[in-house]
């Protein structure tokens, strides 16, 4: 006889590393955190024929050999010198992988800050006109200019209107975390420019800040989506051979009511002979209550040890915000930095940070374009703070 259980909390968090320290055993030597780079695996025909020739195929896309023991991979002294591993058949020769490790580095600092070279923002806005009740030159242009008067930051602006609805390959391929406003034009932004964003989120090339009512914009739909394939094979495909999965999603832009079955949930049915079959319903991405009405909203930090909550108080207010009413459909974060509550009584996660591959996505509630919340310092502070954690980490 089969069964069907509901669980409505989807999965552990997901965590995963996005950094390998080389080292070896018998020297000091400079640790090198060497990134994963996406672009390694769309690198030139003429870069993989190099690499390929120098290293052969037991390199992997870190420089590093695949099957080697820990005190054969290749490490980087003060002076830059590879150091001597013991001879072992098989293994690369010196200048093998001293050319290897400059080449992987070469291509990570591409996509990656190096010391003393700013982070690339970009800031996308839809620009609806009613931002100008609160901001001369639309949300957006407000958060970019103060960003870009900042050090170490490179911010470029971009809108809904522009080329290639501002998400033009060139764009995303030189932008290291992409702070993302939308909210009455969700539906314009094409899917396959969203699936584009988080692709390049899990192979660690960029991270994202969604704003407020971005909790509805396509790029985080799809990053929440991501989580939750991830969570679901990480759980049911390694446990048991013989299972099917299938996700489920619901209709765009249609919010659920205060009796709602969370989403993300799952529902798993054993058959006989060993089969199972796993359905998943994806997250909705929003929540059953909100009002517009520019009352105080209340801000606790629940992590004040964390990047992103440096500098700020451990509880402050905004005088006039929307607010947003739990409970939020998403899959559980791996951090919640802020909490938010109203006089009503009404609370919300309203800082939460997502591991997807090896990027991140990061959501910070406090908004409604009417309202000049970004034009407050802790605001503003907060953004500054998660641009710079999600740039180096």
């Amino acid at each position: 006889m089969s069964s069907s259980t509901p669980n409505s909390r989807l999965l552990a968090p997901l965590r995963q590393t996005n950094s390998t320290s080389l080292r070896h055993r018998n020297q000091t030597l400079l640790t090198i955190s060497i990134k994963r780079c996406s672009s390694t695996r769309n690198a030139s025909p003429l870069y993989q024929s190099l690499l390929a020739s120098l290293v052969g195929p037991r390199v992997n896309t870190y420089g590093v050999s695949a099957t080697a023991p820990p005190r054969q991979v290749c490490a980087v002294s003060p002076s830059l010198m590879c150091a001597k591993p013991q001879p072992r058949k098989g293994t690369l020769t010196l200048m093998q992988r001293t050319i290897a490790c400059f080449l992987t580095l070469a291509i990570w600092g591409t996509t990656h800050p190096l010391p003393g070279q700013p982070i690339q923002v970009v800031v996308w806005d839809e620009q609806q006109p009613s931002q100008k009740q609160a901001y001369e030159n639309f949300l957006g242009n407000a958060i970019a200019a103060h960003l870009a008067a900042q050090p170490g930051l490179s911010v470029r602006s971009v809108k809904l209107d522009d080329a290639e609805q501002g998400l033009a390959d060139v764009i995303l391929d030189h932008c290291q975390v992409l702070i993302y406003w939308d909210h009455a034009r969700h539906h314009e932004i094409k899917r396959d420019k969203a699936r584009a964003i988080v692709r390049r989120i899990k192979s660690g090339q960029l991270s994202m800040i969604s704003l407020h009512s971005a909790h509805w914009s396509l790029p985080f739909i799809e990053a929440m989506d991501e989580v939750t394939r991830l969570r679901a094979a990480k759980r049911y495909a390694a446990a048991d051979r013989d299972v099917t999965i299938e996700f489920v999603r619901g209709q765009d832009f249609v919010g659920p009511k205060l009796d709602s079955l969370l989403t993300p949930r799952v529902y798993a049915r054993k058959f006989p002979g060993g089969r199972t079959a796993i359905k998943v319903y994806l997250p909705n991405c929003a929540f059953p209550g909100w009002r517009e009405d520019g009352k105080p909203s209340h801000l606790t930090t629940l992590l004040p040890d964390h990047p992103i909550a440096r500098g700020v108080p451990a509880r402050f207010s905004l005088p006039a915000t929307e607010m947003y009413d739990e409970p939020f459909h998403i899959p559980a974060p791996d951090e919640v930095v802020f909490e938010e509550r109203w006089a009503g009584g009404e609370w919300f996660r309203s800082g939460c940070v997502w591991q997807v591959g090896l990027g991140r996505v990061f959501y910070f509630r406090p908004g409604h374009e009417t309202f000049p919340v970004y034009k407050e310092k802790l605001p503003l502070k907060i953004v500054e703070n998660a641009v710079r954690w999600l740039a180096r980490d």
